[in-house]
C-alpha cells in the first residue's frame, strides 16, 4: 500500500476553502468564496504541494457554493496547471450549472488545449466521481 502523503494545509482566517484527504489520497477541496486572498492562498498552496509531487493523483476541486467565478481565479488555475509536476494529477472541477462549466471551459481551453491537461470541469458530482474513479494510467 502506498503511505498517504502529509497534507500541510491550514485554514487560514479570511480564506474561502477548505482540504482534506480523499479516500484514494488525492485532496478534495471545497471553496465556498474566490476572494483575491482565498486565491492567492490556494495559489501558494498549489505550488508548494506540487514540489512534492510524486506519484499519479486524483483531486477533485468543489466550487458548487461560489456563485460567482471570475476570470482571475481560472488564469490563476491556468499558471498552476502549467506547472510539469502538475501532469500527475487528474483534477476534476465541480461547479453549479451546466451555463458556470461552459463559461470556464470557454476560457480555460482557449489557452490550455483540452490534449494537454488532465482537468475536465463538470456541473455534476457523479459525473466528475466516474471520471475521477478512472485508472490513472489514462490520465486524459
Amino acid at each position: 500500500m502506498t503511505e498517504i502523503k502529509p497534507l500541510n494545509w491550514k485554514p487560514a482566517p479570511g480564506i474561502g476553502y477548505t482540504v482534506v484527504r480523499r479516500p484514494d489520497g488525492g485532496m478534495a477541496l471545497t471553496f465556498t468564496d474566490l476572494s483575491d486572498a482565498t486565491i492567492q492562498h490556494w495559489r501558494d498552496f498549489a505550488l508548494e504541494h506540487l514540489l512534492a509531487s510524486d506519484r499519479l493523483t486524483r483531486n477533485l476541486y468543489d466550487l458548487r457554493q461560489v456563485k460567482d467565478i471570475p476570470e482571475k481565479a481560472i488564469h490563476t488555475a491556468i499558471e498552476v496547471d502549467s506547472d510539469p509536476a502538475a501532469r500527475n494529477i487528474r483534477l476534476a472541477v465541480v461547479v453549479a450549472s451546466p451555463g458556470t462549466a461552459e463559461a470556464i471551459r470557454k476560457i480555460y481551453y482557449s489557452v490550455v488545449p483540452e490534449t494537454s491537461a488532465a482537468i475536465k470541469v463538470f456541473s455534476s458530482m457523479d459525473e466528475a466521481e466516474a471520471w475521477l474513479s478512472r485508472p490513472l494510467d489514462t490520465l486524459a
